[in-house]
């Protein structure tokens, strides 16, 4: 089939290298979103979708908003017999929608129609659930409801932060996708109606959303911390500035901290919460690079009754 990609950061582009790679489909142009201002100097960078495509010698259409004329009519004289989309970023009017044959298929990155989205797996992490995996469905109106090609599944490690289960999901998601190209090709596989029940969102997980509340229970701040890893981020107040926390264990056999003090030894720094303690192992000062947090400790020099929070 001719496919028109769609999609924008880092976790679409192992699904656009299979379908470049596929001996039964031909890529023809990719859809993103427009360049945006990075780094320091704010510089206008193209998404790692846009900047695979051009490796690739494929048309990159960059619309502002998919309902612009211009991008439209581009998109009915390529003609494409399907739309793939992974993670494009914005949504699609029904014009759009009605352009492709096959119609828009979307690589989502929960077992729907759990964590319906922009941030599937964060939620899926937060949560606690031991099982997560992707979906292929037909895009249609509404959020993540259209019916659906085909599921796999993943285990949620205990140690898993989202960009851990990311990569995981996109490398295997890639390979959904493309039999499911495959299947709407050959005429094989008929989406089906998502189940009514059980039906939970995911929307996107903002700063606020990422500040730690250190009388929670250990296990919800560990949540939090893995599921805002790498982004946005989870954090606290150390003398009046931010403090990400990178990364953090889990230790069972200390309970006699108070929420957000501190005990900090040689090699560790442990803070207290709601149960027992949490071990910091790196963490992010405002303004500077992630460090592990004993060497931090060390730096600030932290005073006895000190704490986080």
């Amino acid at each position: 089939m001719r496919l028109v990609f769609a999609g924008t950061p880092e976790v679409a582009v192992p699904a656009l290298d299979a379908l470049i790679a596929s001996d039964r489909h031909e890529v023809v142009a990719v859809v993103t979103r427009p360049d945006a201002p990075a780094g320091r100097g704010r510089r206008l960078v193209a998404s790692p979708v846009a900047e695979r495509a051009e490796e690739a010698g494929i048309e990159v259409l960059k619309p502002a908003r998919p309902r612009d004329e211009d991008f439209l009519a581009r998109l009915r004289e390529i003609a494409p017999d399907c739309c793939p989309v992974v993670a494009y970023g914005a949504l699609l009017p029904k014009v759009a929608l009605d352009i492709p044959a096959h119609g828009w298929v979307n690589l989502h990155f929960s077992l729907l129609p759990a964590w319906r989205g922009a941030a599937p797996v964060q939620h899926a992490v937060l949560a606690g659930d031991e099982v997560t995996g992707a979906a292929t469905f037909q895009i249609e109106q509404g959020l993540d409801s259209g019916p659906v090609f085909g599921v796999l599944t993943e285990n949620i490690r205990p140690t898993d932060t989202s960009g851990d289960l990311l990569t995981r999901l996109a490398f295997a998601g890639a390979g959904l996708l493309t039999a499911t190209m495959d299947g709407i090709e050959d005429g094989t596989l008929k989406a089906v109606p998502q189940p009514t029940e059980g039906i939970t969102l995911a929307p996107k997980i903002e700063v606020e959303d990422a500040k730690i509340d250190w009388a929670a229970p250990a296990l919800r701040i560990d949540r939090l911390v893995r599921a805002c890893a790498p982004a946005p981020g989870a954090w606290t107040v150390f003398r009046g500035e931010r403090l990400k926390l990178m990364s953090a264990a889990l230790v069972a056999d200390r309970a006699d901290l108070a929420p957000g003090a501190l005990d900090v030894t040689k090699k560790a720094v442990y803070a207290g919460t709601g149960s027992h303690a949490v071990e910091l192992l790196w963490v992010q000062p405002q303004g500077k690079k992630p460090m592990k947090a004993a060497d931090w400790a060390r730096g600030v020099r932290i005073e006895e009754g000190e704490r986080v929070g």
